[in-house]
């Protein structure tokens, strides 16, 4: 089943807006266009390595960085539903401002690629999006107030694992989705309906390079895992990837649980809520798993900034909650 015949479908018996569906269009397109960019960035001139610039975290950005920005950008200018969009890249949002996005009525949040110091060493990276309805008037330019609104306000979100194969992964309220794009046809096709997220699971990721600047919960925890006294009588596996998007979605595969605490050097955490966190938690709930700062859940916060950060451990539901019990 394709993927517009997914939604068409799943529209009917969830009344879904059908509205939404230029907006998926466009992230179709533009994850195409990146996984073609992807495969054959080595063969092509000044596709791999640094540009020479920082975004607005201050990290190095990749050259495929602004490349997948671009494209997803254009993408959501050009489907006509979107008004303004916020990316991990660019330190404001963008307001589309013409007569017809001003009259549109979705924005969208997203990190273009997700993981991208590893492309280098050919690891899978990944987008990461979430959609929301605009809560400004219709006919006017998108505003900041727009683009700030809790995860719970979601109406749709999810990410594209570039890997072995493309996969996007998406939820728009009707259950969690998985499909495999197929190169012969560049149509995404449903290979894995309503994932659901095992409530446990033996697998653990965290950079534990870190594990000494914690706060000691994290380190119980993780050495609780490490331990033959917890509920498998036996060591957890360590994986940690290093791209989000891969290391979650095989949590959402095996189970397992994904820790990126706090630590002195980054007192608020490190990932971005808008552009990572919320996208992820609310693909984890309706999975039925969990995702919270350790303390709260995630998709409550009510964001101040475009660029806010936040602690994030998510993963099967059994998992975070055992995390969190280790935590003062």
């Amino acid at each position: 089943m394709t993927f517009h015949d997914l939604f068409a479908s799943k529209q009917k018996n969830s009344g879904s807006n059908q509205n939404l569906w230029p907006v998926l269009k466009a992230i179709t397109e533009a994850s195409v266009q990146v996984s073609d960019d992807l495969n054959r960035a080595a063969l092509l001139d000044n596709f791999l390595g640094a540009q020479g610039g920082k975004n607005v975290q201050g990290e190095e950005q990749q050259k495929l960085d602004v490349i997948a920005d671009v494209a997803f950008i254009n993408a959501f200018k050009n489907c006509g539903a979107v008004t303004g969009i916020g990316s991990e890249e660019n330190e404001d949002f963008l307001a589309f401002d013409t007569e017809k996005s001003n009259n549109a009525p979705y924005v969208v949040l997203f990190d273009p690629l997700d993981g991208s110091s590893n492309i280098d060493v050919n690891v899978s990276v990944g987008t990461i999006f979430s959609i929301y309805e605009r809560t400004s008037a219709l006919g006017s330019p998108a505003c900041l107030k727009d683009m700030l609104q809790p995860g719970n306000k979601q109406v749709a979100a999810g990410y594209v694992l570039y890997g072995t194969s493309t996969m996007l992964v998406i939820s728009w309220g009707a259950g969690v989705q998985g499909l495999t794009l197929d190169p012969s046809s560049n149509e995404f096709t449903l290979s894995h309906p309503d994932m659901k997220m095992p409530e446990k699971g033996r697998l653990y990721s965290m950079n534990e390079g870190n594990i000494k600047v914690c706060e000691s919960g994290i380190a119980d925890y993780i050495s609780y895992c490490q331990s033959d006294d917890n509920d498998y009588n036996g060591p957890y596996s360590g994986r940690y990837i290093g791209s989000l998007v891969a290391d979650f979605h095989r949590s959402l595969i095996k189970g397992g649980i994904y820790i990126y605490p706090d630590v002195p050097s980054a007192p608020k955490g490190r990932l971005r809520l808008l552009y990572e966190c919320n996208p992820l938690a609310y693909i984890a709930e309706h999975a039925g798993g969990l995702a919270t700062t350790g303390r709260k859940r995630i998709l409550d916060i009510e964001p101040e900034a475009l660029h806010e950060r936040a602690p994030f451990f998510i993963g099967s539901k059994n998992m975070v909650e055992k995390a969190m019990s280790f935590l003062s």
